[in-house]
């Protein structure tokens, strides 16, 4: 009998979420492990040489950082039950589900599990991974410490006073009950099947805005569509269906892809714009995470944010994509994004391009 994988991660981590659906959805054998402080140490990083989780370990003691190279790899070696599709319209749409639920629902996530009253149960999570077995008081006194780290990022991500009641707007009363009315309908983003994009959505939506509280209950409350997906998401199923034919769309998704072109791609766009003009000046191979800051807009709301730079490695795989397809093949994607608000949206280009390097960005060769 085959070694299972190993995943390190932790139960209220945004991208564990995402690769334990995954992992579950295509049946893969894996054992989840706690992150712990010693899991940190004697594995995290001195195997991936970052502090970044979730992390998979194959059976032959490979250690894999970063859930779409994860999921790459899987999907090579186990190809039954795909989750990228190969025609035109259907595979980047399921693409752009993944940069948007990676990247811009992680406002809502941040915001809900950091502003609103979650703390006792966040510093708790937080406590228990870092010191399991030890007394609850000491876990919440570690926990909050551990825990102001990544309540600092939340004004880098321009969630401030001035921007979060349009964010709130945007979240309850636009995002979800639009998610809501799909999923009343289809079982994942493209019909019977989930994709690439259920992947991506499944991370902030699972592990913050689900099993926080104070979020928790809010989508329970208005969006139960959206939490019976969440608990097909998180199950092994025996039996899925197929993405819907001719490379079709559900109309349900298109008021939610013009919400990513309203709010979500300006962001993308300006980033690309941010690094070009910062590379011209910048001779280091390594590319920082952050390169300064940007204005955005939530709904008509202007707020600032930090400028960062994965979502430029991010962006390029979708353009990747959308550049194989032939003439007609990008006709047909350019038509149906334009009809959502996508004006000529890849054609901007990461110049010079980025490539990841043992788990961190570099200028590509």
């Amino acid at each position: 009998m085959s070694q299972p994988y190993t995943l390190y991660g932790a139960p209220f981590s945004l991208y564990t979420g995402k690769a334990r659906s995954y992992l579950r959805y295509k049946q893969i054998d894996f054992v989840e492990q706690l992150s712990t402080a010693k899991v940190y140490k004697n594995i995290i990083v001195p195997e991936t040489g970052v502090r970044f989780i979730p992390v998979l370990e194959t059976p032959d003691g490979r250690f894999i950082q970063d859930t779409a190279v994860i999921m790459d790899e899987l999907e090579t070696k186990y190809p039954n039950r795909p989750i990228l599709p190969s025609t035109p319209k259907q595979r980047i749409v399921s693409q752009l589900f993944e940069l948007y639920g990676d990247e811009w629902l992680l406002l809502p996530a941040m915001h809900y599990r950091w502003n609103k009253d979650n703390d006792d149960y966040i510093y708790r999570c937080f406590g228990s991974m870092v010191l399991p077995n030890w007394p609850h008081f000491i876990q919440r006194f570690i926990g909050k410490k551990v825990g102001a780290k990544f309540k600092g990022f939340v004004p880098m991500l321009g969630i401030t006073p001035e921007t979060i009641p349009a964010l709130e707007h945007w979240y309850e009363a636009e995002l979800l009950p639009l998610l809501n009315e799909h999923f009343a309908s289809h079982d994942y983003l493209l019909g019977g099947a989930a994709s690439v994009g259920d992947f991506g959505l499944m991370g902030s939506l699972y592990a913050h805005l689900y099993m926080d509280p104070y979020p928790g209950e809010v989508m329970k409350r208005t969006a139960p569509n959206i939490v019976r997906w969440i608990e097909r998401m998180n199950s092994e199923p025996s039996c899925i269906g197929e993405w819907l034919a001719d490379d079709a769309i559900p109309q349900t998704l298109h008021p939610i892809l013009a919400l990513l072109f309203r709010d979500h791609w300006p962001v993308v766009q300006s980033t690309i714009e941010e690094f070009n003009h910062w590379s011209t000046s910048n001779s280091q191979r390594k590319v920082p995470r952050k390169i300064g800051e940007h204005d955005f807009h939530i709904e008509q709301t202007r707020g600032r944010r930090a400028i960062l730079t994965f979502t430029l490695w991010k962006y390029q795989r979708i353009q990747s994509s959308f550049l194989a397809f032939n003439t007609e093949g990008k006709a047909t994607i350019n038509d149906y994004l334009l009809s959502c608000g996508g004006t000529e949206v890849f054609a901007r280009n990461v110049t010079p391009a980025i490539s990841r390097d043992n788990n961190l960005l570099i200028i590509a060769d």
